[in-house]
């Protein structure tokens, strides 16, 4: 229907004759205007029609008194009331039907302001008012049927799939516990869901443009006729509705807080992905549109439009907070860190809408619970993050890690750290609030990245409050490491051991962002301490296997120096072999490293065993059981953690 045909029904009139007898000579005026098209000529009958009808009103008043009201009202009754009899939505007839249902509703309305505005003594007269009352209550009723109607059979299908967002499902770090600190799936993590902090809020329409302007004429003469509690109860019912089946379309169940608070992780986790999804959607554009509906069919009528607003959504937004208030109040256990970390940044980041969306006083509690709510995931980020520190510090284990190669905790914990520098902003802003005096201390090799290092650095050139705490979590790792070395026996392996943990964490923040947080200058010095490691792990080794082989110049006779020749020799083989069975079943994982250490190996052992060899020549060939190729080849097969043994006395 269009707009036009309802104009007339915003202005109240009030029986005012010299401006009805002014529309009527502007309608005059209009209609003799050949160029005028046919929609336009049958609007302006309309007006004129229902201008006459308002005059007539006003001479029964004067000439007829009561008795010409009476009349006027049962010409009106007889209109409302013959579509009392019909199943049929009246705007679902045609807009020719609504428009004269509508003329003759606000025909009752005036005629009931005019009875209550005269001096009614008779009991006729207060009987002819209750009757006009009747009538308006019955059309009122009528019209927010029609109204609700609307409502439902033009709305607009909403579908949250086809809104575009990054999915998070393949998110890890999320299952396993960090007491037992899972297994190797945890390597090379996906990156967390991404929250664009630049896209523009957009409208949709929720119910059909075309009758907007039907519901705005219901909605008016409903105000008009002081049945705006009536109107915006309708509405308030019907939006409710809809924001429920959106919630639902999105997979948001109705769970009380003591339901989240029961739940396993590997659940919760799954319910903590779809609410992130599901807040985004929600707040924006859904409930961005259904303001700008509310704007739409109230806005001129003062604050109906923020009241109806807030009455549809405060249940479902105060749904989609129960459930981030359970998360904040829940277990800090340390994987759930990222998750309640994602559920804070979607809060802050549609702060500003609900600040928006939820104004003044009537959005005010909303408003205020979303504040309140926030501010607990924050504290519940700062609690976790501690939390996190602790679990590593108290993690223990009985027996050495097999084949010294990376730790389960190593990799669960740098994986855990490369995946928390995505939220560099947000942990640099709540760890800042966190009492300085409670966090750990740094470490004398843990100073500050240089300069340039923007991201390691506040404003004010210091180490940044994010920096600061992963580098206390590394700090807590390695002397966590280092008690777990001495579980091994042999020196050897303890260096070892360290020298592959290290390693891995000190190519963790290279190859990744956290090189922005750490610095170049905490990687040099973990460079240095792997390597240090590795050479102590050869010292330990070879130190002694390699001195077998050492010249012995102050022999006394040749028998002499050829029995400790064959001697040293025959405990280099044995003492070569032990190394060979035992380190093939050592393991490091990275390939460079392996490579870099082998070659080290080699190289001393083959120059000092090809030195013995220029006195070899004193004790015989049949003595000698491995060539220096033989050798090279032999420290090949080392640190595959796959066990071997020399079974050849001779050649392989």
């Amino acid at each position: 229907m269009v707009m036009g045909d309802y104009e007339s029904l915003a202005p109240q009139l009030e029986g005012e004759e010299n401006l009805i007898a002014a529309a009527k000579h502007i309608v005059r005026a209009l209609g003799s205007n050949n160029n005028l098209t046919k929609d336009v000529k049958k609007i302006l009958a309309d007006l004129g029609s229902q201008l006459s009808t308002m005059a007539t009103i006003e001479d029964n008043m004067v000439e007829g008194g009561k008795t010409g009201i009476e009349e006027q009202l049962s010409v009106v009754q007889e209109k409302i009331m013959s579509w009392e009899a019909d199943e049929s939505m009246i705007w679902d007839s045609g807009p020719d039907e609504a428009a004269e249902y509508l003329n003759a509703v606000d025909e009752a309305r005036k005629l009931t302001e005019s009875l209550e505005n005269q001096g009614l003594n008779s009991e006729e007269e207060k009987e002819l008012l209750r009757r006009a009352h009747d009538v308006l209550q019955m059309a009122m009723q009528r019209l927010e049927e029609e109204f609700k109607h609307m409502l439902v059979q033009h709305r607009q299908p909403f579908e949250p799939e086809h809104i575009s967002f990054r999915s998070s499902e393949d998110d890890a770090v999320d299952e396993g516990s960090i007491v037992s600190f899972g297994d190797d799936s945890i390597e090379e993590s996906t990156h967390r869901d991404s929250i664009s902090r630049t896209s523009e809020e957009y409208i949709i329409d929720l119910v059909h443009p075309d009758v907007i302007p039907d519901l705005k004429c219901i909605t008016n003469l409903m105000f008009m006729s002081n049945y705006d509690h009536e109107c915006y109860q309708a509405y308030v019912i019907v939006r409710k509705d809809a924001l429920d089946e959106c919630l639902f379309n999105l997979e948001m169940e109705k769970l009380s807080i003591e339901d989240v608070l029961k739940m396993e992780w590997g659940t919760l986790n799954s319910k903590i992905k779809r609410w992130v999804r599901a807040m985004k959607v929600f707040v924006r554009p859904y409930l961005a549109s259904e303001k700008w509906l509310c704007d739409q069919i109230f806005a001129e009528l003062g604050s109906a439009n923020l009241v109806c607003f807030v009455e549809a959504a405060k249940a479902s937004m105060l749904q989609l907070l129960d459930f981030a208030e359970a998360i904040s109040i829940g277990s800090h256990q340390p994987e759930r860190l990222v998750r309640i970390l994602d559920m804070y940044e979607v809060l802050a980041d549609l702060l500003p809408d609900i600040d928006a969306l939820f104004l003044y006083e009537a959005g005010s509690s909303v408003r205020i619970e979303y504040h309140e709510v926030l501010k607990r995931l924050g504290d519940s980020v700062r609690a976790t993050f501690l939390e996190f520190e602790n679990a590593i510090a108290s993690n223990t284990s009985t027996s050495p890690f097999a084949a010294g190669a990376i730790h389960h905790l190593t990799r669960y914990v740098m994986n855990y750290i490369r995946l928390l520098a995505d939220y560099n902003h947000t942990l640099n802003l709540l760890l800042k609030k966190q009492d300085e005096a409670a966090a750990t201390p740094l470490s004398p090799d843990m100073s500050p990245a240089t300069e340039e290092e923007s991201m390691s650095k506040d404003l004010s050139g210091s180490c940044s409050p994010m920096a600061h705490h992963l580098q206390s979590l590394t700090s807590i790792l390695e002397a966590n490491l280092y008690e777990k070395s001495k579980l091994y026996r042999d020196v050897s392996l303890q260096h070892f051991f360290l020298m592959n943990n290290i390693h891995y964490m000190a190519q963790k923040v290279k190859k990744s962002e956290l090189r922005l947080i750490f610095g170049d200058k905490w990687i040099r010095k973990h460079n240095w301490k792997f390597q240090q490691h590795a050479m102590d792990y050869e010292r330990a080794t070879w130190s002694s296997i390699l001195s077998l082989l050492k010249d012995d110049s102050n022999s006394s006779s040749n028998s002499i120096s050829r029995t400790l020749l064959k001697e040293r020799l025959r405990s280099f083989y044995v003492a070569f072999e032990e190394v060979y069975k035992t380190q093939t079943a050592w393991l490091i994982p990275d390939v460079q490293l392996r490579e870099d250490l082998r070659i080290s190996t080699s190289l001393k052992v083959i120059q000092a065993y090809r030195a013995f060899g220029r006195q070899m020549y004193h004790i015989g060939e049949k003595h000698i059981k491995y060539n220096a190729e033989d050798l090279q080849d032999y420290l090949l097969d080392l640190f595959e953690g796959s066990q071997k043994s020399l079974h050849n006395p001779h050649r392989r």
